[in-house]
């Protein structure tokens, strides 16, 4: 965050060329955020912030948050997901207090491809940032909201769920037109049906139950 207070000013030449000081959070005034979609998290212990000669602000605090995010599984495991992350200040109306990005979402990109080092199920694709001015009460506020989207990786599943599948209906079609006797071929169907249904429960243990519309692979 940064912004400035013309009355916490001073000319640097009067106090031995010092033309910045770090100073705990509580000594000025500092924007109160909140993150909308936040449901848990731990705050940060960096209480500090540095303040510049000229009346500029500077305060940096690392949050690790857990947001609600609504899922689209219709594609699944071929899905990209699309969260936000809004950013507002309701203590302050826009007459009062105006939120600004600093950098633009290319660069913001940039930044967050190299935050993100885990190389797991998810992968980072793109970062948008809305500006806007959210009605509450009969007054406006301002928002920031990042528009985060993931790409679903989905090698694990093509080789331990749609593969499979696709063997086992594979073979239950050549069972079903080969030569073989009606005896054989019921209980060739009753072993496919049980590795069909083992499958169909290891599917329902990995999908998330929070999307309106079953994924296509479930159907």
């Amino acid at each position: 965050q940064e912004w400035k207070n013309t009355f916490a000013t001073w000319d640097p030449q009067d106090f031995c060329n010092i033309s910045k000081i770090i100073l705990p959070t509580g000594t000025y005034w500092s924007p109160p955020i909140f993150i909308l979609e936040r449901v848990n998290g731990q705050n940060s212990n960096l209480d500090y912030m540095v303040v510049m000669h000229n009346g500029s602000f500077n305060s940096t605090q690392p949050f690790q948050v857990t947001l609600t995010c609504s899922l689209m599984i219709l594609k699944f495991p071929f899905d990209t997901q699309t969260c936000n992350l809004s950013i507002a200040s309701f203590l302050y109306p826009v007459s009062d207090l105006v939120m600004k990005t600093r950098r633009s979402p290319a660069e913001m990109m940039k930044d967050s491809q190299s935050y993100f080092l885990t190389d797991g199920e998810w992968k980072f694709t793109n970062l948008s940032i809305i500006e806007y001015m959210e009605q509450l009460d009969h007054e406006q506020f301002s928002v920031v909201t990042y528009t985060i989207s993931i790409e679903r990786r989905p090698t694990l599943y093509i080789l331990n769920l749609i593969l499979p599948t696709c063997a086992l209906y594979l073979l239950d079609m050549a069972v079903l037109f080969g030569p073989s006797s009606l005896e054989e071929k019921i209980s060739f169907q009753i072993a496919i049906i049980l590795g069909s249904s083992m499958l169909a429960v290891i599917l329902n243990n990995i999908l998330p139950t929070s999307s309106n519309k079953p994924p296509v692979i479930g159907t």
